[in-house]
């Protein structure tokens, strides 16, 4: 579990942000209808913002993965990083618009088994890649490619992590405050 830190960045807003990070602040409250906490407060740093929203963006269209497995994929990535915004968040997002079936989500929060074998095989692969730092073991290799997946959905899985292991990290340091619309799936390890 992660200590708690007391950071004061003030977020900025699509007004108070610079150019480049009024681009995707103006981006998400056209896309999403809000700007959300983590966006507001990583804009004080353009590279983290910028950074981040391309690798999430290229993540979304160009991993080859479902919407669905890339929630998966994301929530499972976040649960072994303990981080709590970011599985509120991607709940949300996951019973909202992926329309991941809520025992999956509910198991991966709750870390009991996923009935699915191949959503099952993609979690836990994901969470291996996220501990072992990168280093998986050939038998895990083997269970993911036994499971349907290929040795390109190895470098999607790394995509996933390297995004969220930048809003996790985040999000750790600045204790970033759960935004109202992902209140309902608030989470805590």
């Amino acid at each position: 579990m992660h200590t708690l830190t007391k950071m004061s960045l003030t977020p900025k807003t699509i007004e108070t942000a610079d150019p480049i990070s009024k681009k995707t602040l103006e981006a998400a409250q056209k896309g999403m209808g809000m700007i959300p906490n983590m966006y507001a407060i990583m804009a004080n740093n353009p590279a983290l913002l910028d950074a981040y929203s391309h690798a999430y963006t290229s993540f979304r269209e160009n991993a080859g993965f479902t919407s669905q497995e890339q929630e998966i994929i994301f929530l499972s990535v976040a649960f072994e990083n303990e981080c709590d915004y970011c599985m509120a968040a991607h709940s949300f997002v996951a019973d909202k618009m992926s329309k991941v079936p809520t025992t999956v989500t509910d198991a991966i929060r709750n870390n009991t088994e996923i009935e699915d074998p191949k959503y099952k095989a993609l979690s836990l692969f994901s969470r291996i890649m996220t501990a072992k730092r990168g280093n998986p073991s050939q038998d895990d290799i083997n269970a993911f490619l036994n499971a349907g997946y290929t040795e390109n959905h190895i470098l999607g899985v790394i995509t996933g992590i390297g995004v969220k292991t930048m809003s996790n990290y985040f999000n750790h340091v600045f204790n970033t405050p759960v935004d109202d619309a992902f209140k309902g799936r608030v989470w805590s390890k």
